[in-house]
């Protein structure tokens, strides 16, 4: 498992406990929370785990502690029951990793080691990965995914309620998630918004599925039940920035005590109605039921099928904010030459007491020639460019140049030939050494929005990528066999320099074996460059369907919060030209 490469997470699971500076014992509304969806059998097994927890020998563990001599740990992040959680940095992988640490000791140990690598098994892309799980040394850890570009739910509900669109996104992926985790067996039991996190895709990747539960004792005799209540309270608060028990919890307000659960459009105006009852019907709970008295929703699937029956909520449409330098005038706003009233005061809105006067009209004799004249013009313009235009359709039709290609244009005046774009239909990533750097991500390098990118991971030594790797690059389908004269790689990074090569390779997926994993390819052109793109143009035209563009040096630039180490490079979009 410890070889599996995935992205990485965004702050290690704290599971919404109070800083480090709190009380480690003390418990939390988060906890409280957690625990009144969970049911009378979760606190009880809560309490009963308390006293043990206790009694485990307490970890001596600091920054820059290696674990498996590969695992160095960086910062602790939650210190709670006998366990920790630390950011830390895996040395072999060269990447940053989430690290669970608690005693072998510890009485939950084992369903902890059992719970990790069965949520390991699951390799589903919506769950923060399980990358490790070890005994080692009278410590047993849990290595999980960093995502350093995901944000939790709870900041991104404390700057205020969802959209509808997102707040529909949002229990449509967290519940098909949990369906198809209940469906292999495994259950959450701490679904919270500290646990959900969205990436600057819109993407929610849900962390700590069957750890943090087992890291806090908490079991359920309906698991099902726990955790369809816990994406209906997601729910809600998404759509009214509320927590919908009385207490407050994850940074929100809980409802006014002695009201009861009521449904998110009478929390707050404007609510989408489907949604608020969408939410009702997974958080049904002593005798609230949905307005419209729908059945309750009992499980994940249940959920996600209701979640798909609902009518396609659109997204927002974009705000278009008008330019500083366009200024409406009084004519423009249609109060324009309206007289005052009686007593000689403007008429209300009317603008400014003395109205710019309009421009004359040309009504003198003058004005009426130069109407004609321009008229005159106009009309002759139309009927030359007219004539020039079915001068060329017929030239062109009268033509006939059956060597010249049909990807080729001559531009009619200097004979030089314009190329043209190619689509490109796909995209993979090739990793011949296994290791992806974002998998994922390399289809956002083509779909025409310059914003949205396919990183590399960071680099403590650079440019030259060798020796800690032969290269980084994307495989690209260009749909068929296409005559191939450029590329251009536009970049995110400037810095030193970024070299990048052109391969023809023979499918999206081939093989590479040996020691170069490019040496099978054929070359087409190569080139570095100091700005944020790098343009290569082939000495002769080449017939290929799959291209790969092969990353062998990456630029300095200064670490960032989430980069730390500094060689690096992002490609925001590929064009090719034949």
């Amino acid at each position: 498992m410890a070889e599996r490469s995935t992205a990485a997470v965004d702050v290690a699971d704290s599971g919404g406990e109070e800083p480090l500076t709190a009380e480690a014992g003390k418990a939390t509304a988060d906890g409280a929370g957690t625990e009144q969806m969970a049911g009378k059998d979760t606190a009880a097994a809560s309490v009963d785990e308390k006293g043990a927890a206790a009694d485990a020998s307490p970890l001596e563990l600091h920054s820059g502690h290696k674990l498996a001599r590969r695992y160095r740990l960086e910062e602790c992040v939650t210190r709670l029951d006998g366990f920790s959680s630390w950011r830390a940095v895996d040395e072999k992988l060269r990447r940053a990793v989430g690290v669970h640490v608690l005693p072998a000791d510890h009485p939950r140990a084992r369903p902890v080691l059992a719970a990790a690598r069965s949520a390991a098994l699951l390799g589903d892309p919506r769950f923060v990965q399980v990358l490790d799980a070890v005994e080692e040394n009278d410590l047993v850890y849990v290595v999980h995914e960093w995502l350093p570009d995901a944000t939790e739910l709870t900041a991104v509900l404390a700057a205020g309620p969802l959209e509808p669109h997102d707040a529909y996104q949002l229990v449509s992926q967290v519940s098909q998630a949990m369906a198809a985790a209940h469906r292999e067996g495994l259950a959450h039991l701490r679904l919270n918004p500290g646990s959900v996190l969205r990436t600057e895709s819109g993407q929610y990747r849900i962390r700590g599925l069957a750890v943090m539960a087992a890291l806090r004792g908490i079991s359920t005799e309906r698991p099902q039940r726990t955790d369809t209540e816990a994406i209906g309270a997601l729910l809600y608060a998404a759509l009214t920035q509320r927590w919908p028990y009385e207490k407050d919890a994850h940074g929100l307000s809980g409802l006014p005590k002695g009201v009861g659960l009521i449904a998110p459009d009478q929390v707050r105006a404007g609510v989408h109605r489907g949604l608020s009852e969408l939410a009702m019907r997974a958080l049904v709970n002593d005798g609230a039921t949905a307005s419209r008295q729908d059945q309750p929703c009992t499980t994940p699937e249940e959920l996600a099928k209701a979640v798909a029956a609902m009518p396609r909520i659109r997204p927002p449409e974009p705000a278009f904010t008008p330019s500083s330098a366009y200024q409406r005038t009084t004519y423009q706003q249609g109060v324009y030459g309206q007289p005052p009233t009686r007593g000689g005061q403007p008429r209300p809105g009317a603008g400014p007491a003395t109205p710019v006067p309009p421009p004359p009209p040309l009504q003198s004799r003058t004005g009426k020639a130069l109407k004609w004249t321009v008229s005159a013009l106009l009309i002759a313009a139309l009927g030359l460019g007219s004539w020039q235009l079915a001068d060329t359709l017929l030239k062109e039709e009268n033509k006939s140049s059956p060597s010249k290609s049909t990807s080729e244009k001559d531009d009619g005046k200097s004979g030089k030939v314009v190329s043209k774009p190619i689509a490109i239909q796909g995209a993979e990533e090739f990793a011949p050494d296994g290791k992806p750097q974002h998998a994922d991500q390399a289809k956002l390098t083509h779909d025409g929005d310059a914003s949205t990118l396919w990183r590399t991971a960071g680099y403590d030594a650079g440019p030259v990528l060798a020796p800690f790797k032969k290269g980084v690059g994307i495989i690209y389908d260009l749909g068929s066999e296409r005559t191939l004269k450029g590329a251009s790689v536009g970049l995110h990074y400037g810095g030193s320099y970024t070299e990048v090569s052109l391969y023809a390779t023979d499918s999206l997926t081939p093989s590479a074996s040996g020691s170069d994993p490019v040496s099978s390819f054929k070359k087409l052109a190569s080139g570095r460059n100091k700005d944020k793109a790098v343009d290569l143009s082939l000495t002769s035209a080449v017939k290929a369907r799959y291209v790969l563009v092969w990353l062998t040096a990456l630029p300095y630039s200064p670490p960032e919060q989430y980069y730390t180490h500094p060689y690096k490079q992002a490609i925001t979009e590929v064009k090719f030209t034949g």
